[in-house]
């Protein structure tokens, strides 16, 4: 068997298609098409990857005669682990689910992406994504996207966490959403040192329809001397004089919205 006829075999054992065989290895799928027709062959730290990945040596993988594995007893059958020549680090284990790894690392310098169910990446996609920029159900990075992202900018879905966040709820030096808390803070219902909302501003500074603060604008407006006390409660405002005025100015808004609201009151 030639390299040609092994690396088609050994892809397919895999269950890789030609595309996810290039994204693992950093190269078109022109490429891996042309090793495995016999146009072309892979340089050399491409045969150490791929020795690497596909558990035989490298010497059996290049020579005419039949596939040996060389895989050990320490349980490397459940994982394949690549280093590339170019100074970046890659682990994906075998085991997959929805057609994605459970776990991709491709980590290093340069746009290297890891792409599975934990992914951890450069740039990285996945249920769970941790890089740099991440995108996933929970994503965490320096910019992260996601139904819950944590990162220094961030979009989540449900819930973002960051610096500048934009988010349902949202928390950030800077957070835009629904429902936000920050020390600059835009939404419906918002709360912050600075706070902007359509509907309920609480804040040092607070403009919105009905504003809640020491400095406020709006066409309800409280206005009070002291913020908040040691109870992290405000002090001169009473839960009940909040929720009189959510009633009178907003009739039909969700009930646990309202005491999502009177909580920040005693």
């Amino acid at each position: 068997m030639k390299f040609n006829e092994k690396l088609q075999k050994l892809r397919k054992e895999k269950g890789l298609s030609q595309e996810n065989l290039a994204e693992a290895l950093d190269v078109s799928r022109q490429a891996i098409s042309k090793w495995e027709s016999g146009q072309s062959y892979p340089e050399t730290d491409k045969l150490i990857a791929l020795s690497d990945m596909f558990g035989i040596t490298l010497d059996n993988l290049v020579k005419d005669g039949e596939i040996r594995s060389v895989e050990s007893d320490s349980g490397n059958s459940e994982k394949t682990i690549i280093l590339h020549m170019r100074g970046n680090y890659e682990y994906k284990s075998k085991k997959s689910l929805f057609g994605l790894p459970l776990v991709h690392i491709n980590v290093g310098w340069g746009a290297y992406k890891a792409k599975g169910i934990i992914a951890i990446g450069n740039i990285s996609s996945g249920f769970i994504s941790i890089g740099l920029a991440s995108f996933g159900i929970v994503s965490i990075g320096l910019v992260g996207a996601g139904i819950i992202g944590i990162g220094t900018f961030c979009i989540g879905l449900l819930l973002a966490i960051g610096a500048i966040s934009v988010g349902t709820f949202s928390i950030g030096a800077v957070a835009f959403g629904i429902f936000t808390l920050g020390a600059v803070s835009i939404g419906m219902f918002s709360y912050g040192a600075a706070s902007f909302a359509s509907h309920v501003a609480i804040g040092d500074y607070a403009r919105g329809h009905i504003a809640i603060g020491r400095i406020v604008h709006g066409v309800k407006t409280i206005e009070v001397e002291n913020i908040i006390n040691n109870d992290n409660v405000f002090k001169e405002v009473s839960r009940e004089q909040i929720k009189s005025l959510l009633d009178s100015e907003f009739p039909n808004m969700w009930q646990w919205v309202k005491n999502f609201i009177t909580g920040f009151f005693r």
